[in-house]
């Protein structure tokens, strides 16, 4: 009897009090970024969180936060953290279908640390910000619980920050200027609905 009790709790109806506009949802993610700017550098993955506030029955907004590592060849690393938000848009009016696409776009600031494998006190960092849009797909699985499929692309917007190896010694770049460096992130989540706020 006991396994039965999260299906109960998943599966009780919100009731909302006017239209979908108010739903508060909180959420925990797998990201996976499918590629990287320097050639080396393999495909990052990591986890994070988030919570949804939503305006409307058409439009969401996911707030999330999110830690990745990738590897540069075998002499260094990379960790990124992002926090942001995104605008989600709805393509169905229809209230609760089981397959919800919708179209996102967004902002995040990021920290980016590259460290030599071989020695940690030399590493390199950067603060910057981004820019975001891709599709989405909701699963709902339940009234309350849904499991959410998301492709963006993501436009880093600082400087551009690169490891290269030279006779057995990890170099850092840091190239002044405005870069465009990008990456293809692909987001698995599983949402929950707490309340109607209004």
């Amino acid at each position: 009897m006991f396994f039965l009790l999260p299906i109960m709790v998943f599966s009780q109806p919100l009731n909302y009090k006017d239209n979908q506009g108010g739903t508060f949802s909180i959420g925990f993610r797998t990201t996976m970024s499918g590629f990287n700017s320097h050639p080396e550098e393999s495909s990052g993955l990591g986890t994070g969180a988030q919570f949804r506030i939503q305006f409307a029955d058409r439009v969401n907004s996911d707030w999330f936060f999110d830690y990745i590592n990738s590897s540069i060849g075998d002499y260094a690393s990379r960790t990124d953290y992002h926090i942001g938000w995104s605008v989600l848009y709805y393509l169905r009016p229809k209230t609760d279908p089981f397959l919800k696409p919708y179209l996102l776009a967004g902002h995040c600031f990021d920290y980016t640390k590259l460290t030599d494998n071989f020695n940690q006190s030399n590493y390199s960092e950067r603060w910057s910000s981004a820019v975001q849009g891709g599709v989405g797909l909701h699963f709902n699985l339940t009234q309350r619980l849904d499991l959410s499929l998301v492709s963006q692309y993501m436009i880093h917007l600082g400087n551009n920050v690169h490891a290269e190896i030279h006779d057995g010694v990890v170099d850092f770049h840091d190239e002044k200027g405005s870069s465009m460096e990008g990456h293809l992130l692909f987001n698995v989540s599983v949402n929950y609905k707490i309340a109607d706020l209004w």
